[in-house]
C-alpha cells in the first residue's frame, strides 16, 4: 500500500470522526430543547436559561423560539466583544447551532401541544422528566467537543475575562437572568409568571443529573472516543 494511499485513507477517517461528532453535537442540541419544552409544559417555571424569552413570548407574538434566537445572538456578541482577538472564528459556528436550538424548541413546544399535567404530582413528574431529558442532551451536545453553545459561550468569556471560576460565573449569570425575567414578569403581567418553583428546581438538578449520566452511561464514553 502506498503512503499516499495511506495518507488518504487516514484522511477520510478524519474527516468520518468529524461528521460523526457533528452529528451527536446536533442531536445533543435536539433533545437539549425537547427537554427546555417539556420542563416548560411542566407549568412549575422554564429553565433560567429560558426563562427570559419565555416571559418575552408570554407577552409578545413571536414565539419562544425565536425570542430564544435573538438573545443567543446577542450572547454570541457579546462573546465577541469580550474576548476580542480571543474570539476564535470557529465559534461564529454557534449561529448554526443557535437556528438549530431555537428552531426545535418550537417544534417541541409544537409536538407537546396535548401535555398540560393537571395537580403537583403530573407537574413534579413531567418537570423531572424534562430535568433528565436536559442533563441527557446536555451530555451528549458536550461529549464530541465540537463547540459551545450560545449560552455556555458567554459564560466561558465572562469567566475569562474576569478570571473567576467557570461554575461561579455560571451560577451568578443564571441569577441574574432569572431577576431580569422576574422584572419583567412583574412589568407585563403585575406578577410572576412563567416562572416558579420548577426554575429553581431545574437550575438545581440538571446539574448533578449531567453528572451522574457523565459517569454512569456508556454511550457518552463512547461519543467522548469517537
Amino acid at each position: 500500500m502506498s503512503e499516499l494511499t495511506v495518507k488518504s485513507d487516514a484522511f477520510r477517517a478524519e474527516v468520518g470522526r468529524v461528521v460523526l461528532r457533528c452529528l451527536c453535537f446536533t442531536a445533543g442540541l435536539l433533545v437539549n430543547s425537547f427537554g427546555v419544552a417539556l420542563i416548560t409544559k411542566a407549568a412549575l417555571g422554564t429553565s433560567p436559561i429560558s426563562s427570559i424569552p419565555y416571559v418575552l413570548d408570554l407577552r409578545f407574538a413571536p414565539t419562544f423560539g425565536q425570542f430564544t434566537f435573538v438573545l443567543n445572538m446577542a450572547y454570541i456578541a457579546a462573546q465577541a466583544a469580550l474576548l476580542r482577538r480571543d474570539f476564535r472564528p470557529v465559534q461564529l459556528l454557534q449561529v448554526v447551532a443557535n437556528v438549530i436550538f431555537s428552531a426545535f424548541i418550537d417544534v417541541s413546544m409544537g409536538l407537546l401541544w396535548w401535555l398540560s399535567p393537571q395537580g403537583i404530582p403530573a407537574e413534579v413528574a413531567s418537570l423531572a422528566l424534562g430535568c433528565a431529558v436536559l442533563a441527557f442532551g446536555i451530555s451528549v451536545e458536550v461529549a464530541p467537543n465540537v463547540i459551545v453553545v450560545p449560552g455556555e459561550g458567554i459564560v466561558r468569556a465572562i469567566s475569562s475575562t474576569l478570571g473567576r471560576p467557570f461554575g461561579t460565573c455560571k451560577l451568578c449569570f443564571d441569577i441574574t437572568l432569572v431577576l431580569i425575567a422576574c422584572g419583567l414578569s412583574f412589568v407585563f403581567f403585575g406578577g410572576l409568571n412563567g416562572l416558579g418553583v420548577g426554575t429553581i428546581a431545574s437550575a438545581l438538578a440538571v446539574g448533578p443529573i449531567v453528572n451522574a449520566i457523565d459517569r454512569r452511561v456508556p454511550l457518552i464514553s463512547a461519543i467522548r472516543s469517537l
